[in-house]
């Protein structure tokens, strides 16, 4: 199998091959794919615990306000289980083919054309992630050193402006991290970012049973006296469509389960490395994510019901930017969300270059350039896109059905060998359905997107 992983793994030969681990004996592994797994199975749950669990999770309690807990829980279940089954489908069209890459599988399924497609699915992807990353970074880092200073909220200085300390961050600390030859795409940033995350849900369930409702609106002094409390209302929330911003609750909840790109090398990793036995590693962490996620959309979502911002975090500002466990929880989650950019910008250059450079060797001026050149592009989307929402509807919208649903199922389909199942099996048949599912969900959740935005842009319109 790792011949055929060598084979091909770089088809084009010559880019850029610098193995996402370094390797332990000091000798240059001839492609990242190809050494001896050695990861435990609980270290692989970890891992691609880590790679599934995002800023996401900041968005998941505004989107249970838009559509009420029942739905989102069958929605979050649903999209959970289909992420399961599409890991199915990849696995299995590696295991036959040897190849642990996803741009690679592409390229065996459909040549050149199915790598660009893969890597660009995989850019937007990647983009959409570490945009969403310095966009909390923006909101948030204001108000953490606000807090610090104890400073005017409405103050004009400097470094309360979140436009100009997301360029300071990006340049001072993402860059120089980005500009590494060799970036470990797995180690000690996967437990941190976790332990984060799990401090962050312990918070949000604390706050749930300390914060009153109706709460006390600090920045505007006055108490929110329009919250739903009682159980009648909550009951009829939860069983409804809450407004047309439930048109964002699916792109938001497949852009949290994406994970696709890093399940085949966590795969390669793998000690033992079955088919069988990553699909349970996939399968518990994913089980582990939905459990987190479900938890933390549902008691933000009890704390302010239909005051919900979409950025959770934001959120808990209006009542006390001075809490303590808050700030705390802030400082947290920014310091996971900057050091996870530079290891999510990793891939993207990969896939980059072999889009646009497949035969070029490793050179140190596209190597800098490739990071530059994105870092100034994802800190121009995030100075000027409107919020979080925006950025998760669309790139949800877009890349993450390519990832989750169809590509998985037309490269399973194109793979495995029709004598060992004919386009009538159950099997092909059911990959077909899930690839179609996948171009009708991404239709509709653009088109959602694109009348809500066509309304807002006429409503707008309309007030001038």
């Amino acid at each position: 199998i790792y011949i055929l992983a060598l084979r091909f793994d770089d088809p084009d030969g010559g880019l850029e091959n610098e193995e996402f681990l370094p390797n332990a004996d000091g000798k240059k592994a001839i492609r990242f794919t190809d050494f001896e797994g050695k990861t435990s199975f609980g270290m692989s749950v970890f891992n691609l615990g880590n790679a599934i669990m995002g800023s996401g999770i900041l968005g998941l309690a505004y989107a249970m306000a838009n559509t009420g807990i029942l739905l989102f829980l069958f929605l979050l279940t649903a999209v959970a289980a289909l992420s399961s089954y599409s890991i199915h489908l990849l696995l299995k069209a590696a295991g036959i083919v040897g190849i642990r890459a996803y741009e690679q599988l592409g390229y065996r399924a459909f040549g050149i054309p199915g790598k660009m497609a893969a890597g660009i699915a995989i850019t937007l992807q990647n983009i959409g992630a570490m945009s969403s990353y310095l966009y909390i970074v923006k909101s948030e880092l204001p108000l953490v050193i606000q807090a610090f200073l104890k400073a005017d909220p409405n103050s004009d200085l400097w470094y309360l402006n979140g436009n100009y300390l997301v360029i300071i961050v990006s340049a001072s600390v993402i860059l120089p991290l980005a500009l590494m030859k060799q970036l470990g795409y797995l180690g000690y940033t996967s437990g941190f970012s976790l332990s984060c995350m799990v401090f962050f849900l312990t918070a949000v369930t604390y706050k749930k049973f300390q914060i009153p409702c109706p709460f006390e609106d600090y920045s505007h002094e006055h108490v929110i006296n329009d919250l739903v409390h009682e159980d009648d209302e909550v009951e009829s929330k939860s069983i409804k469509f809450e407004n047309k911003e439930t048109a964002y609750t699916i792109p938001i909840l497949a852009f949290a389960f994406v994970c696709h790109p890093e399940v085949l090398p966590i795969y390669t990793e793998l000690s033992n490395p079955t088919r069988k036995r990553m699909q349970n590693v996939s399968n518990i962490s994913i089980f582990v994510m939905y459990t987190m996620y479900f938890l933390a959309a549902l008691f933000g979502y009890l704390t302010f019901y239909g005051e919900m911002e979409p950025e959770l975090l934001h959120t808990y500002a209006r009542i006390d930017p001075y809490d303590t466990l808050i700030l705390c929880v802030r400082v947290a989650v920014l310091t996971a969300v900057t050091l996870t950019v530079p290891i999510v910008l990793f891939p993207v250059r990969r896939a980059i270059l072999q889009m646009l450079f497949p035969t070029k060797a490793f050179s140190w001026i596209r190597h800098v350039a490739i990071a530059v050149v994105l870092l100034i592009l994802i800190n121009l989307l995030v100075i000027f896109a409107p919020n979080i929402l925006g950025i998760f509807g669309f790139i949800g919208a877009t890349s993450a059905p390519c990832l989750i649903f169809i590509f998985p199922a037309i490269f399973y389909i194109r793979i495995v060998p029709n004598e060992r199942e004919p386009m009538t099996s159950r099997q092909k048949i059911l990959a077909a359905c899930f690839a179609a599912l996948g171009v009708s969900f991404m239709v509709m959740s653009l088109s959602f997107i694109i009348m809500d935005w066509a309304t807002g842009s006429s409503r707008a319109a309309g007030g001038h």
